[in-house]
């Protein structure tokens, strides 16, 4: 399967060839943080034409890259073993675009499956090693992302009902201001000071902690 021939022989020509259609790395994206429904997939890319997804979908499958399972007697999309070998390239080049993440324009969104691959892209694992074990409530709009940082280990959950408050150190909103402070761009006082983060649970003063966890380096 080829949607696009480059007309040369090489590793990133084949790559580009298999994923670099638009939104095909964006479905990969996805599925990295779990199976999806068609439906599900649909709404996590609002602005993607459904015939543009059909058919990224069979690309995907020709190649190998995704599959399609029954699961609870629904039919969902899962990545291939093959397909998760695109995890580090994924989240490498989540790191690298948030580098140069500018102001949201005002029709772009943030997903509760792309605020977790930017999670898992500025988490930084040496640093949590050295922090006591903390878990944080994001709200990303009618969702809320339940993050737990273990040492090392990083776990990201949707919940679709709202998080039980009681087992959160800290929970907060997730717009841009969460991007500007991963990036470094906010400091995590003027983050709250400003509103650009808005502390529902928790003291703010864990932000700091949280900051140190998710960053990315200049």
């Amino acid at each position: 399967m080829a949607a696009r021939d480059y007309g040369q022989y090489g590793g990133v020509t084949q790559a580009l060839e298999l994923v670099g259609e638009r939104w095909a790395l964006l479905i990969v994206r996805d599925l990295l943080v779990g199976p999806r429904r068609y439906g599900e997939l649909a709404a996590g890319l609002p602005r993607i034409p459904s015939n543009i997804l059909a058919a990224r979908l069979k690309e995907l499958q020709a190649a190998h890259v995704i599959r399609r399972v029954p699961h609870s007697r629904v039919i969902v999309y899962e990545l291939t073993p093959y397909g998760r070998e695109l995890e580090p390239v994924v989240l490498a080049l989540g790191a690298w675009g948030l580098k140069a993440l500018g102001d949201p324009r005002s029709e772009q969104v943030i997903t509760p499956d792309s605020m977790t691959i930017d999670l898992r892209a500025a988490f930084r694992p040496l640093v949590a090693a050295t922090l006591r074990a903390t878990a944080y409530g994001a709200r990303v709009g009618a969702s809320d992302l339940l993050i737990r940082v273990d040492g090392a280990t990083l776990d990201v959950t949707r919940q679709d009902a709202p998080l039980d408050r009681a087992g959160i150190d800290l929970a907060f909103t997730v717009d841009a201001g969460i991007h500007r402070l991963i990036s470094g761009d906010l400091t995590p006082g003027l983050a709250i000071a400003t509103g650009a983060i808005e502390v529902l649970h928790g003291s703010g003063a864990l932000l700091d902690r949280f900051a140190s966890t998710f960053h990315l380096a200049a």
